[in-house]
């Protein structure tokens, strides 16, 4: 069977003034399924009975077509793409043949600007139609040679109100930033920015669970910064303190109630704040 989306070892068939016809070697000619190779695309020199390497997309009017080219991205396969245009429908990515490859609004994790480079997966449609999709979880690899405490780069591709922050690592492996980590990001987590992470845990089936705040002392001391700059910023004092509701806390300073009761104490200890009934204030 000839596939749409994939490269296939095709046999010619058939010469005719417009290219030639290329099918699946072995299947009898009254079952044979064919697909026309357009003159531009024909090797000098090409007989009938010739195998050649052929990509199956489908062209301007929707027949199965095929080209020697080597597409940037087939079905399954991930790329980074570049957006040519965005219309009313959706928009049109470059991936190396002449017919720009379609992405659908219905399948964007976030709004795409014409000239952007975007990392998407390709898919055939209901009516075999090739098409690029955002989401791109299930092409990602699930294992890969990091352990614990690397440090990574990846793509932020997919926001979850459930889950956090689905990240492809090096534009290849599964990965997620836990909704609870995203509070404590030093910038608001949106999809298609890149990251730079760490490896905070390494799932039972190999896909990583990354961190984008310091451990230990490290946050601890970014954390008391942060209060601090808090407190100049609001006049000398804030309106909340390390005994408030852990609500409270996580709405006006991105942190746990942990995180922060931490960063206060090093604070006090350093004599740089004073604690009073319900508030924190600068020390004189």
């Amino acid at each position: 069977m000839i596939k749409t989306g994939y490269k296939q070892k095709l046999t010619v068939v058939k010469k005719v003034d417009f290219g030639v016809y290329l099918a699946e070697e072995g299947a009898p000619d009254s079952e044979k399924e064919r697909v026309l190779l357009p003159n531009s695309r024909v090797p000098e020199g090409t007989q009938v009975g010739d195998k050649l390497d052929a990509f199956i997309y489908r062209d301007s009017e929707d027949r199965q077509i095929a080209t020697l080219q080597e597409p940037k991205l087939m079905i399954g396969g991930l790329a980074r793409l570049k957006v040519v245009q965005v219309t009313k429908i959706g928009a049109f990515l470059d991936w190396g043949l002449e017919k720009d490859l379609f992405l659908p609004y219905a399948q964007q994790t976030y709004k795409v600007e014409q000239g952007d480079e975007i990392l998407v997966t390709m898919y055939a449609d209901k009516s075999d139609r090739l098409c690029a999709k955002m989401d791109v979880y299930k092409s990602l690899e699930d294992r890969s040679d990091y352990k614990k405490d690397d440090t990574v780069v990846g793509t932020l591709y997919l926001i979850s109100n459930n889950f956090g922050a689905f990240v492809a690592v090096d534009d290849k492996y599964s990965a997620l930033i836990p909704k609870k980590e995203m509070f404590g990001a030093a910038e608001k987590l949106t999809a298609g920015m890149k990251i730079t992470a760490r490896v905070a845990r390494v799932m039972d089936d190999g896909r990583l669970e990354l961190a984008v705040r310091d451990k230990g002392y490290m946050q601890r001391n970014e954390d008391a910064d942060k209060i601090f700059e808090m407190l100049k910023a609001a006049g000398g004092k804030l309106d909340f303190y390390d005994k408030s509701e852990p609500e409270l806390i996580r709405e006006k300073t991105g942190m746990s109630k942990n995180e922060f009761k931490r960063a206060v104490g090093k604070l006090l200890k350093e004599d740089k704040i004073d604690i009073g009934d319900g508030t924190i204030s600068l020390r004189n």
